[in-house]
């Protein structure tokens, strides 16, 4: 997903507030909602919350799952990671969530 939009219309909370909590290590609705402020409700929560989650790198559409494996088997730098996945080759401005998941493991 490229570039900034308000996600949640409600609560006018755009897409960068939500990318930037999942860098802080909110991967639930329930942390996003808590950290963000995302109201759940509104047509743009409903459609597009689970994807947000569940995606690290739009431009080579690697997933968190996809991520987190690669983590699991070894990858322990954000390099490593992209190697592996694609991850932050690109434009890397996925690179930091990248890093938290590294630092988190999930």
């Amino acid at each position: 997903m490229a570039g900034n939009k308000v996600i949640c219309t409600t609560n006018n909370v755009e897409y960068i507030a939500i990318r930037k909590a999942m860098c802080a290590g909110a991967r639930t609705l329930d942390e996003i909602t808590e950290m963000t402020g995302i109201c759940n409700k509104c047509e743009g929560c409903k459609s597009e919350i689970d994807y947000i989650l569940s995606s690290v790198c739009g431009c080579k559409n690697v997933m968190l799952k996809d991520v987190i494996d690669a983590v699991k088997n070894g990858a322990d730098t954000v390099d490593k990671v992209g190697e592996i996945t694609g991850a932050g080759t690109d434009c890397e401005r996925c690179k930091a969530l990248v890093q938290n998941i590294i630092e988190l493991g999930r």
